[in-house]
């Protein structure tokens, strides 16, 4: 599978951008453990034009993360072409990599974000949001991409059409998540329509699957049976980076992975840990690493006193001594012998 000329070669695996989820020390971890592509938080292009210190940040990224896209999504088409432009210059305002692709955010459910016409909110004037798209394709030079949903509600479902008129305007690949924006993030993903986009004879971009994919079994039955030529993945990956790694054996080799230790979780955490600090920094580097830190750990017996401890210090020495009590505690005899 390519994306412009960048070529990820077979049955990619993509981390999905989130908000206040895929910063760059999450993107990183990904990246070693087996996602193809990484995508930054959404930047908002009204707030980038306007040189938010906070938007331009999120722009910024590592060489250690290539190929990175940088996603940005708004409803004023001036806004979201002036925002192309500076997303693919990322590297000249927020120093580091920058972008090697532009990904356009047409998905995303949520209120404050659809309700003002941006995101999935898009999905209500497809004809804006392909003159948007168009407009942006023509004004950068690096590859575009769109992420979307199946449509508005159950009585919309525009996709198949949709994803015709954005390859049109020459979009170089196209990410579906198989619901529709009224659905959030309830009841099951549908890919039968992300099927029936990739096999419709007019499409030739690559399109990426999205949505419930959170095992290797899963992710292999979505390339089988639908023939998308990559998935994203994104609720699953959160406490869960491995999980990219799973699937990448899985789908190479045919065998499943046994399940980490203890210790291989505790040392990924702490990875983690050291890749915040280094990047962001005291305090903040604790504080942004709290969402993912317990997540690590899900499902231990008797955690909730410890976790309460791991996201409420700001001293890093005693945070580190936590992970490694985690270990010594829950550690299996067979993880010592290991």
């Amino acid at each position: 599978m390519k994306i412009g000329n960048i070529d990820l070669g077979r049955r990619p695996l993509f981390l999905a951008p989130m908000e206040d989820v895929t910063d760059a020390s999450f993107r990183i971890l990904c990246k070693e453990q087996g996602a193809a592509v990484v995508y930054t938080e959404f930047v908002p292009s009204d707030a980038l034009v306007r040189d938010v210190p906070r938007s331009i940040e999120k722009m910024h990224t590592l060489e250690a993360e290539a190929p990175v896209g940088i996603q940005i999504y708004g409803h004023i088409p001036e806004a979201m072409v002036e925002a192309a432009r500076m997303a693919e210059n990322a590297a000249e305002l927020s120093g580091g990599h920058g972008a090697d692709i532009i990904d356009i955010n047409f998905g995303c459910p949520v209120s404050k974000i659809a309700g003002r016409g941006a995101g999935s909110g898009m999905m209500r004037e497809p004809d804006k949001m392909v003159a948007i798209t168009k407009a942006i394709v023509e004004a950068v030079h690096k590859p575009v991409t769109v992420k979307t949903r199946l449509g508005w509600d159950e009585d919309s479902k525009i996709i198949v059409e949709l994803a015709e008129r954005l390859q049109d305007v020459g979009i170089q690949a196209l990410t579906i998540h198989g619901r529709t924006r009224c659905q959030l993030y309830r009841g099951q993903a549908d890919w039968t329509l992300i099927g029936e986009v990739k096999n419709n004879p007019r499409m030739h971009i690559p399109i990426i699957g999205n949505g419930d994919i959170c095992t290797p079994e899963q992710a292999k039955r979505a390339f089988d049976t639908y023939g998308v030529d990559g998935i994203m993945i994104g609720r699953a990956s959160f406490g869960h980076p491995w999980v990219f790694r799973e699937i990448r054996h899985y789908l190479d080799t045919g065998e499943l992975l046994p399940d980490l230790s203890i210790g291989e979780k505790v040392a990924l955490a702490k990875r983690h840990l050291g890749l915040s600090l280094e990047l962001k920094g005291l305090p903040r580097g604790i504080y942004e690493m709290r969402r993912h830190l317990s997540c690590y750990f899900k499902g231990l017996p008797d955690f909730k006193e410890t976790r309460m401890k791991m996201v409420t210090t700001l001293d890093v020495d005693e945070l580190y001594s936590i992970l490694d009590q985690i270990e010594e505690r829950y550690a299996l005899p067979s993880d010592s012998q290991a």
